[in-house]
């Protein structure tokens, strides 16, 4: 998990050999509780006793609860943008693009599934700058998969380019974070296949099967 440093006025704490490895520690503990618990039902001081880190050092770092969550929903919303831009700017098909962005979504979701699990849960908490920030990187992705979806059905490769279809994908993806077991019966890839499959075929038995 990447972390963005965030800027403080003085020095880290002398005790501190790796100030960056003490804010990698002080994230993956906020992360952890805000998935176990929630961000309004978690308090500073339970951030920094999981951490191990002293409650100076710890607002040192991390200047408010609230950038915590700001820098655990940003950096794994990054990581899906770069990623479903760099598929809509490659040089594959239309409809290769969008198998690709759904094993990919499916992929992060479950890599990431703590933060998905925090942005389902409080996504109203982030406020200001903040909440507009990360809401124009959301923006992006979704950008990234219409263009995909525009360009299936310019080539008459998709039947439609709603708009509606196009979130309701993407919002049935992220609710694999949900339900997904790391001893599950299926992988990332196989939910991936089994996904893509509903998404392009449907689910009706054609009619003279009937």
């Amino acid at each position: 998990m990447t972390v963005e440093p965030v800027r403080r006025r003085g020095r880290p704490p002398a005790s501190e050999v790796n100030p960056g490895e003490t804010l990698e520690r002080i994230t993956r503990a906020a992360m952890e509780l805000f998935a176990e618990k929630g961000f309004h039902a978690t308090g500073v001081a339970e951030i920094g006793d999981r951490a191990g880190v002293q409650r100076g050092a710890l607002y040192y770092h991390i200047g408010s609860k609230e950038e915590l969550l700001f820098q655990i929903r940003r950096g794994y919303t990054q990581l899906m943008l770069d990623a479903a831009v760099a598929i809509a700017d490659g040089p594959d098909d239309p409809v290769t693009k969008l198998r690709n962005l759904i094993r990919t979504h499916v992929r992060l979701i479950v890599e990431h599934r703590h933060e998905v699990t925090i942005a389902l849960r409080d996504a109203g908490a982030l406020t200001g700058e903040r909440a507009a920030d990360l809401q124009i990187l959301r923006d992006g992705i979704q950008r990234a998969w219409q263009r995909v979806v525009d360009d299936g059905y310019a080539a008459g490769l998709l039947r439609t380019n709603d708009h509606v279809i196009t979130k309701s994908v993407v919002a049935m993806l992220n609710m694999v974070s949900a339900w997904y077991r790391d001893d599950g019966e299926y992988t990332p890839d196989q939910i991936a296949d089994i996904l893509t499959t509903t998404i392009f075929d449907g689910v009706a038995a054609p009619a003279d099967n009937k």
